[in-house]
């Protein structure tokens, strides 16, 4: 993560899929501000337009969207550290009026037409150009240069989206100095503006509903220690696709009752969509609403009318996909949602009531905590933090944080098992430390090959690098090293391997700079975890049975090697000792085609063979 320079002020940003916010910690008044921008708002649009004369960020650039909307780029948070390939990006692209090609290493841009030329650009460039408004809008405010600020992110963004986060602010010179995940600076907000004066633990869970991105936190917070302890969430689930669900309804409606065909329509799409968010605005209040949009298509005039129940109903697999994250992010924390004392709301969708009224009868009638700026806790919460890593600045509250990693960490062991060094929702920064034995006699070197993932078979996880160890004289089978996981604060993973023996010791860095998970994969492990679960409990007692096979084999022929042992043994015991072998170096060579109940007969018969032996 960068450091921060000249020992100026931090700022904190909260750089959000539809709308941005900006704050700072106020010494002198002993509070945060929410800093407007140039029209008067606390959040601006992340927006960017090409003209043919400027490019405009923010209210101007959402302001002229139906007139220019080839040329209007919004969202690009959701191609941050994407692949162009990614599905989730192939159905983006679908429902916007810009054009996205797929760049250099297969990285997602956006085509544009600025002053009559064609310009292309990749989402980091976009995002420098809210942040650089974000910036603009400070230092207006501060009346002095602002470098270094404090940026959030949805706690689900892996470490490519993190480190696309972070060059956006190197292309506009801004010394991102660290990145906090939303909901943590949404508690933090809550907590010392609302809870400063509890007594004793306090569990608050934290649900950020927002555009683009859906998180839900589990903290514990005592004094001023702030704690996670769990996370859960979909970085490509927001607001952002219930507007799209209902474009599509009126798309449909349009085509089969008017006979009006806009699908290929760009401009008409793009006025729909902004009808049908304000309509989603609307029936957050009211029971019904009107859309009308004049000249839509060719001098065509719609009018059309939706009841909340039919909005609910259009979205209502989106909403029960919140309450099951809930469920989840309160499992891996182990809580019981009894334990539960506040529920914070957060994010703009977290308004809309069928959410409110799941999330509520799920925790029993408790009472929602809506006391907070759903649109402005999040900065709110990274000016704290920034203050904190702020020079010469008083009064700070002197918090301290632990979070937790989202996805488990480990290494592959034989038989292509995931031996997990660091679980998913372990608190870091943590250090983990595990012994192991080569395999193999004369074994010249080891081979470390580092994943992160919930499967139980290593090679379904995403492998994040590797590395090899020497073992030099060539040892026995069994032969022990050491293997240490450190994971600080920002999130880097080092990773070292040690020879017992002889102390010979071989280390990486997993840094952000690596490609890592695109979010739909993140999702997708977990998904399949819990999908394939009863196949992995298969796969691991399968694995574990034959891992057994090979050491009793191994043993039983180290023992028939003594001479001591092999002369007490008769031809016909020697003779059946090696039927049973061959049977079970089969199942060795055959490892997909044993069935687990064949496997466990002959280790009974091997266990026989090896106790008569270590008799003799």
């Amino acid at each position: 993560m960068a450091t921060k320079e000249n020992n100026e002020l931090v700022i904190g940003i909260d750089l959000g899929t539809t709308y941005s916010c900006v704050a700072v910690w106020r010494h002198e008044h002993n509070r945060v501000d929410i800093i407007p921008n140039d029209q008067g708002n606390n959040t601006t649009p992340s927006c960017v337009a090409f003209t043919n004369y400027e490019r405009l960020i923010g209210d101007a650039a959402a302001d002229q969207a139906p007139i220019n909307p080839e040329n209007t780029i919004f969202d690009v948070k959701r191609l941050m550290g994407r692949k162009y390939t990614d599905s989730l990006v192939q159905e983006d692209k679908m429902m916007w009026p810009f054009k996205v090609v797929a760049g250099v290493d297969d990285k997602p841009m956006v085509v544009v037409k600025y002053k009559g030329e064609e310009k292309k650009f990749y989402a980091e460039e976009i995002s420098s150009m809210i942040l650089s408004k974000m910036q603009t809008i400070a230092e207006a405010y501060m009346g002095k240069p602002v470098k270094n600020a404090v940026v959030t992110v949805p706690a689900y963004f892996n470490d490519s989206q993190r480190k696309a986060t972070i060059d956006a602010g190197v292309i506009i010179g801004l010394n991102i100095v660290r990145i906090i995940n939303e909901p943590t600076a949404a508690a933090i907000a809550y907590a010392l503006d609302k809870r400063n004066d509890c007594i004793g633990e306090r569990n608050i869970l934290v649900f950020d509903f927002g555009g683009g991105t859906f998180d839900v936190s589990l903290l514990t917070i005592e004094g001023k220690v702030f704690r996670v302890k769990g996370t859960a969430g979909n970085s490509h689930l927001g607001g952002e696709d219930i507007n799209n669900r209902m474009m599509k309804y009126f798309v449909e409606e349009l085509r089969t009752k008017n006979r009006v065909e806009i699908s290929g329509n760009s401009r008409a799409l793009r006025r729909l969509k902004s009808a049908c968010e304000r309509a989603k605005r609307h029936l957050s209040y009211a029971i019904k609403t009107d859309i009308e949009v004049d000249g839509l298509v060719r001098g065509f005039d719609w009018h059309a009318s939706i009841t909340r129940a039919k909005f609910e109903k259009i979205n209502i697999d989106l909403f029960e996909e919140c309450v099951k994250t809930v469920e989840e992010c309160l499992r891996d924390a182990k809580m019981n949602k009894s334990r539960v004392h506040d529920v914070v709301l957060v994010g703009g969708s977290s308004r809309i009531p069928k959410v409110q009224q799941l999330l509520q009868d799920f925790f029993n009638g408790k009472n929602l905590c809506k006391s907070i700026n759903a649109d402005e806790a999040v900065a709110y919460g990274a000016a704290i933090q920034a203050a904190m890593l702020s020079e010469g600045i008083s009064n700070v509250p002197p918090l301290v944080l632990k979070d937790v990693t989202p996805f488990s960490l480990g290494v592959s062991t034989k038989g292509d098992i995931m031996s997990v060094l660091i679980p998913r929702n372990n608190t870091i920064p943590v250090t983990k430390k595990r012994s192991y034995w080569t395999c193999t006699d004369g074994q010249l070197s080891i081979k470390i090959k580092v994943y992160e993932g919930e499967r139980a078979k290593a090679s379904g996880n995403n492998l994040l690098g590797s590395f090899s160890i020497s073992i030099f004289p060539p040892a026995l089978r069994g032969h022990p090293f050491d293997i240490t996981f450190a994971l600080n604060e920002n999130g880097i993973l080092s990773v070292s391997a040690e020879d017992k023996a002889t102390g010979n010791e071989k280390k990486i860095t997993i840094t952000n700079d690596k490609g890592r998970l695109s979010s739909a994969e993140i999702d997708r492990m977990i998904q399949e975890a819990r999908q394939y679960k009863s196949e992995d409990e298969k796969f691991i007692r399968k694995a574990n049975a034959l891992n057994d096979l090979d050491r009793r084999v191994y043993r039983i022929r180290s023992a028939l090697n003594e001479e001591k042992i092999n002369s007490k043994l008769s031809s016909k015991e020697k003779q059946d000792i090696n039927l049973t072998i061959c049977r079970a170096t089969e199942m060795l060579d055959c490892l997909n085609q044993q069935d687990i109940g064949a496997i466990g007969e002959c280790l009974k018969e091997l266990k026989t063979i090896l106790d008569r032996i270590m008799a003799l």
